[in-house]
């Protein structure tokens, strides 16, 4: 199912009508009689081993619900079922969280260094299957195979080494003061970047002697599933680990249960505001990682082709499902027309189809709900005035797909400037002046995120220093590391993953 708003995209007034081209920025050359097309170049599948159906992971092992039930996982790309994914009840998450409170009684009393260990094994196991894990990420999400094989699983080993790095060391990073682990964490992940947010939460939660029940995304279950069966091929003791399946009711169900001593939460502001009511006065820790509505400011002085393609990384990465996307793009007043026209110029040579072709830049919408949300929201700022441009390209006949956006004309009301869409769409605004743009930035309910493009350290220190963002990047967009922590302001939540910070969120000092 492919979704365009109702109108006639038309063509901001800065950029000429920009031809469709291939992918990665590659200037267009033509041979004699014609022009250089993308062969296919579709990643392999033949080395999967998918199970049919998958059942909980409790207590080391994979069991049926109790109630017996489950729903399909499909392939947003083309809508056909992967697998089948157990349905976990009231019962089912009682009993994983027993299980992870049996196993915190000998796993928090372990050495450091024994739990590194397992840490290591698991990294490792990560590596050598990396391609299946990363195949299977774009299978069940939508994302280029491109973005899952070279950013996502890389992350997900490098996390994991990192923090097995850390476990034996604990008492260098929280010096001073006694420390110990919290207990059972309950934790909750989205369904853009699966595996990658179970790694930001299951490593450090371990590393400090907690156990986890993990309770993933709906819609992308599957790379939750098979790090359960790296858990069993690594050794891990029985009920360090339990994965939980199903829909919010199961999440609901695991953060409000007795047992759960510490809540970590990625996902929507929504969710996360009735995650923190329904905790108030539990005396349960809880860290947030909410939504953004983050702000690229480019400068009239910056290397403007480096920030063309940091804009376009910034939001037509992973289809724009990105809690920290750069979705607003505020430029300069004196140079937003010649940048326009090249950020035009590109989007027209982005590829959008098969997330397993190695050429794609754009794949699948996540689910038919999220490109119904997209859909309303672009069509809303058109409604409002706002000049929407979209590159030509063909999109599939199946599965969920919309094409790269952006739109100018775009006034600080428009809801497409203050809500956070979660698709591929960036809304242009312009400033004067540094004190302007810091202004733009900062007129949002959100906080987790910013960019900053110019040639000035000085206004680089200037700008960071005044953007309400958790991170700020300067001259670049959507860098990551384990060591650096990642979290927001305002309604972007609280709490810190990466680093020491994040180490600090899985243990009670004093």
């Amino acid at each position: 199912m492919a979704t365009s708003p109702p109108t006639t995209s038309a063509t901001p007034d800065a950029a000429p009508a920009p031809r469709p081209g291939g992918g990665h920025g590659a200037e267009d050359r033509r041979p004699a009689g014609g022009r250089f097309t993308y062969a296919p170049a579709p990643e392999a599948t033949d080395h999967l081993r998918l199970r049919d159906r998958y059942e909980l992971f409790i207590d080391g092992q994979f069991r049926p619900p109790a109630a017996g039930e489950h729903r399909l996982s499909i392939n947003p790309a083309t809508e056909e079922p992967l697998a089948e994914v157990a349905e976990a009840g009231p019962e089912d998450v009682e009993r994983a969280v027993a299980a992870a409170a049996r196993a915190f009684r000998s796993w928090s009393r372990l050495p450091g260094g024994r739990r590194g260990r397992y840490l290591f094994r698991l990294a490792r196991l990560i590596q050598e299957r990396q391609r299946e894990l990363a195949v299977v990420e774009s299978l069940d999400g939508g994302k280029p195979i491109r973005e899952s094989r070279d950013v996502d699983i890389p992350l997900v080993a490098q996390h994991f080494f990192y923090h097995a790095g850390w476990a034996d060391k604990l008492d260098h990073a929280f010096p001073g003061a006694p420390w110990r682990p919290l207990g059972v964490c309950g934790q909750v992940i989205p369904w853009n970047f699966p595996l990658m947010m179970l790694a930001w939460k299951i490593a450090p939660a371990l590393a400090t002697g907690n156990t986890v029940v993990l309770k993933p995304a709906e819609t992308t279950p599957l790379t939750a599933l098979l790090f359960a069966e790296l858990c069993q091929q690594a050794g891990l003791p029985d009920g360090v680990v339990n994965v939980v399946t199903g829909g919010g009711p199961v999440g609901a169900q695991l953060v409000r249960a007795p047992g759960v001593a510490k809540v970590a939460f990625t996902g929507s502001t929504a969710v996360g505001k009735e995650i923190q009511r329904a905790l108030a006065g539990s005396g349960k820790r809880l860290s947030l990682e909410l939504g953004g509505k983050a702000a690229h400011v480019v400068f009239d002085d910056a290397p403007m082709d480096q920030a063309v393609e940091g804009v376009i990384n910034g939001i037509y990465f992973n289809q724009g499902h990105v809690c920290c996307a750069g979705s607003r793009l505020l430029l300069q007043e004196s140079m937003a027309e010649p940048f326009l026209r090249r950020l035009t110029r590109r989007m027209a040579r982005l590829r959008v189809g098969d997330p397993l072709d190695k050429n794609t830049d754009v794949g699948a919408i996540n689910s038919r709900e999220q490109l119904g949300r997209i859909t309303e929201l672009v069509a809303s700022g058109v409604a409002q005035g706002a000049r929407l441009y979209q590159p030509p390209c063909e999109l599939p006949s199946r599965g969920f797909w919309f094409p790269p956006s952006l739109f100018t004309d775009v006034a600080p009301s428009h809801r497409i400037a203050r809500e956070e869409i979660f698709g591929p769409v960036l809304a242009v605004l312009t400033f004067r002046t540094p004190a302007e743009a810091v202004e733009r930035a900062n007129n949002t309910r959100y906080g987790l995120s910013a960019g900053v493009w110019t040639q000035s350290g000085a206004r680089i220190l200037w700008m960071s220093q005044r953007m309400r963002a958790g991170v700020v990047w300067a001259n670049t967009y959507n860098q990551f590391d384990a060591a650096a922590p990642f979290g927001g302001f305002r309604e972007s939540g609280f709490g810190r993953e990466g680093g020491v910070q994040g180490l600090a969120a899985y243990v009670e000092r004093g």
